[in-house]
């Protein structure tokens, strides 16, 4: 099968070479995205696989099925940004990777949390230029703090076995929750108010739906305790960023560290060191002390990037052969 790939980078391209030698499609990896303005390369192949931030709108769907494109392989989980209804219309299916090395993204956000309580930035920056005093570096032990898991899939049930071996007592919420798993692990279903008011740490591991789109707002930052953290490993729009900054500069909430942001399509995964960065709530987010920001990269470790490529190439494969595909999304 002929396969465009949009908005690739080199850290992933070839891992998906190498796998593909099972496979033996014909590929072209694109470095742009796909959009309105670049769909039109689309013509001439048989599928399209796309990442988190290209656009499959009405008119970018209808585009690609005068092309004659059937396939949608999502090298992702999310899907929010894909119009399902109109690919519907279209018959275009939609296949995605549900789960890769939900280790990847739990330990991620670990890994912020740990970064953003004990201020290693900071730590870092000062040792490097030579400076090695401990003046505003008191951090907080883990153990005996709250965390709050919002999403208990894969990542999030993860992510709660990392934070409950800190010593951190575990309160999850999830429209559809496990309980027999939280009783299992002596970990408690709460409501999503509940979470927000009694935990120090918040993590959030949901998918983005129209329904929870800034679930974190200005009337949920008034609950929450105000040095909690907030971490972010999942969707940007998730947070209303405009929201979350009042709170940081009034101080209402002890900080955040985020590996998403709800603009974040025009700038993640490029270089921006020697441009001028026109979104101000972006710019004002890195400002702060207390906010750790990288750039969509909880989901890059040699584990998760062989997973994403196996299950893609699965996908397309048991599509070409007529065989129904366990990663459709409709």
């Amino acid at each position: 099968m002929k396969v465009a790939f949009y908005d690739t980078h080199q850290y992933e391209k070839q891992t998906f070479k190498d796998l593909n030698r099972n496979y033996k499609n014909e590929i072209k990896f694109f470095d742009f995205k796909l959009d309105e303005n670049t769909v039109s390369t689309c013509c001439g192949y048989d599928c399209v696989c796309v990442f988190v931030n290209d656009t499959l709108n009405e008119k970018v769907l209808t585009q690609l099925a005068e092309c004659s494109i059937k396939l949608v392989a999502l090298r992702c989980a999310g899907f929010n940004n894909v119009n399902l209804e109109v690919a519907k219309k279209l018959d275009i299916t939609i296949v995605r990777v549900p789960g890769y090395s939900p280790s990847a993204v739990a330990e991620h956000a670990a890994a912020l949390l740990l970064a953003l309580t004990r201020k290693i930035p900071q730590a870092y920056v000062r040792t490097k230029t030579g400076n090695f005093t401990l003046e505003g570096l008191t951090g907080r032990n883990l153990k005996g703090l709250t965390a709050g898991i919002i999403g208990t899939g894969k990542i999030g049930k993860e992510a709660a076995r990392i934070f409950s071996g800190f010593g951190m007592k575990i309160l999850l919420y999830d429209v559809k929750p496990d309980k027999f798993w939280a009783t299992g692990n002596s970990f408690e279903y709460v409501t999503l108010k509940d979470i927000l008011v009694n935990s120090d740490v918040i993590s959030l591991h949901c998918p983005l739906t129209s329904e929870n789109k800034h679930m974190i707002n200005r009337h949920s930052l008034e609950l929450i305790k105000n040095d909690a953290v907030l971490i972010n490993t999942s969707r940007g729009a998730l947070v209303e960023t405009s929201a979350l900054v009042e709170a940081l500069k009034l101080k209402h909430i002890g900080g955040a560290a985020l590996d998403v942001y709800e603009e974040e399509s025009k700038f993640f995964f490029t270089d921006w060191s020697e441009e001028v960065i026109t979104d101000d709530v972006l710019i004002r987010l890195l400002t702060f002390p207390n906010v750790i920001v990288t750039s969509h990269q909880a989901f890059l470790t040699k584990e998760a990037l062989e997973e994403i490529a196996g299950t893609t190439l699965q996908n397309i494969k048991d599509y070409e052969s007529g065989i129904y595909v366990e990663n459709t999304v409709f």
